[in-house]
This record gives C-alpha cells, sequence and structure tokens, in this order.
C-alpha cells in the first residue's frame, strides 16, 4: 500500500492506494509523526510520498524512513512526464502533482487540469506526456477580498451567483465580478488551449470546482477532488519501478 499526502496550511490530505486504486480517502487538520506511523502500520503501508507547502519538523522525513520508503515531492524529484517549464524551481508542487494525476487518470489525452484554489491554476499536459506549462490568476475569495481591501468602501461579498449578469446592487456587482468573472475567464482559457491542443479533456479540481463545474462550456470534462492524491501516487510508482 501507498499513502499520499498533500499537506495544506491548514489540512492534510491523505490517501491510501492498493496499486492505481484510491482505497481510503481523509482529511485532518493535522497529524503527528506517531499517528502517522501508527496509521501506516495498521494499513501495511509500505511506501509514503509527500507533498508539503509548510515548514514541516527536521525529524519528520528521518521518522517516516525508519518505517518506510519516503519520497518528498521538490522540484527535482524524477517525474512521469517530459517538464517544459523553464523555471522548474519555481514550479508548485500542486501543480506538479495535479498534472500527474491527470496523467495518471486520462492516459494519452491532452488535458488542461484548472486547480480552482486560492489561486486558479490552469496546467496543460499533453497526449504524448508532455508539460507545457500554464497560467496563474486570482482564486475566487482573493479577487472578492482584493476589491474591499484595496478599495476604501466597498464591501467584502460572500461567494454566490445572483442569479443575472447585470448586478441590480453593490452586492450583485461585486458577486458577479468575482464569480462570473472567473467563469468567463476560465471558458475564455478552455477555448485557446484548445485551439491549439485539440480534442481537449477540462478536469477542475481544488475547493471551489464544485460551485464552478457545472458553468464551464466544454463538452469533455470532469471534476476530480482527488487528483492530486491521484499525481503524488503516480509519481511514487514511477520512482519505485525505475529503481
Amino acid at each position: 500500500m501507498i499513502l499520499a499526502l498533500d499537506i495544506g496550511n491548514t489540512r492534510w490530505k491523505m490517501g491510501l492506494f492498493d496499486g492505481n486504486t484510491l482505497a481510503f480517502q481523509q482529511v485532518v487538520t493535522s497529524w503527528t509523526t506517531e499517528q502517522l506511523v501508527a496509521f501506516g502500520n495498521q494499513h501495511n503501508v509500505q511506501s509514503v510520498i509527500y507533498a508539503a507547502v509548510i515548514e514541516l519538523p527536521d525529524h519528520f522525513q528521518e521518522i517516516l524512513e525508519q518505517h518506510f520508503t519516503t519520497l518528498e515531492l521538490k522540484h527535482a524529484t524524477p517525474l512521469p512526464f517530459v517538464n517544459r517549464y523553464t523555471t522548474p524551481h519555481t514550479l508548485g508542487k500542486d501543480r506538479l502533482a495535479a498534472v500527474a494525476g491527470a496523467q495518471a487518470l486520462y492516459t494519452h489525452k491532452n488535458c488542461l487540469v484548472i486547480d480552482c484554489g486560492t489561486c486558479i491554476k490552469y496546467d496543460l499536459i499533453t497526449a504524448p506526456g508532455v508539460y507545457m506549462g500554464g497560467n496563474i490568476s486570482p482564486g475566487l475569495n482573493m479577487r472578492s477580498k482584493a476589491m474591499h481591501v484595496f478599495t476604501a468602501r466597498l464591501p467584502e461579498v460572500t461567494q454566490h451567483w445572483p442569479g443575472h449578469f447585470i448586478g441590480w446592487n453593490t452586492e450583485s456587482a461585486l458577486q458577479n465580478g468575482a464569480f462570473l468573472g472567473t467563469v468567463l475567464e476560465m471558458n475564455g482559457f478552455i477555448k485557446l488551449f484548445e485551439s491549439e491542443y485539440h480534442p481537449l479533456l477540462v478536469t477542475i479540481t481544488g475547493g471551489d470546482a464544485k460551485n464552478i463545474f457545472d458553468r464551464i462550456e466544454h463538452s469533455e470534462k470532469v471534476h476530480e477532488p482527488n487528483l492530486t492524491l491521484y499525481g503524488l501516487n503516480h509519481i511514487l510508482t514511477h520512482q519505485l519501478q525505475a529503481s
């Protein structure tokens, strides 16, 4: 069994894999190394891969390596695809893992990954397995918060689509600007990517994906909330097979 850990700022997302099958998935606020080792031993885990955006204790990997084959995803980690990004040392681990997840789940397809998180990330992997790069823009909450923070009088609004593209008051105008503006941006980027990489599968993931998915105007689209976990498993499996 392989344990994949996506360690974020406020939560840990973990997935237990039997081969390519996600057998168990859970989200926790944090785990101690003792809890992690106990869970791994209980579920017959042989290998662990993790990607972290926070600083972990120095002993974290050392303790894991005493019990499991352990890999931390870094910019220099061997990948199962060709990476055309010209500054790989600046490429986010979440983007790498999401692209690897798309490759694992949708083999031999041009795939545009849209990760709807704090920022919205657009990343393209081609059918032959070449990562071409992508784009980054503000996420839904960031857009709403920015209009409030950087102006004197505009309020911060909840994320909700008012139901019509014309705002009838300041609240609905701001909501349209953030939510509908995001949807229009996504549909525009999808058309641009598809103009050069056709046919194109669009894979949407991230915390805001479920609110946006139905408004994506593309015939071939999927919502995969565990895309990053699948990618981490794919990267570790590639590493183990190569060693």
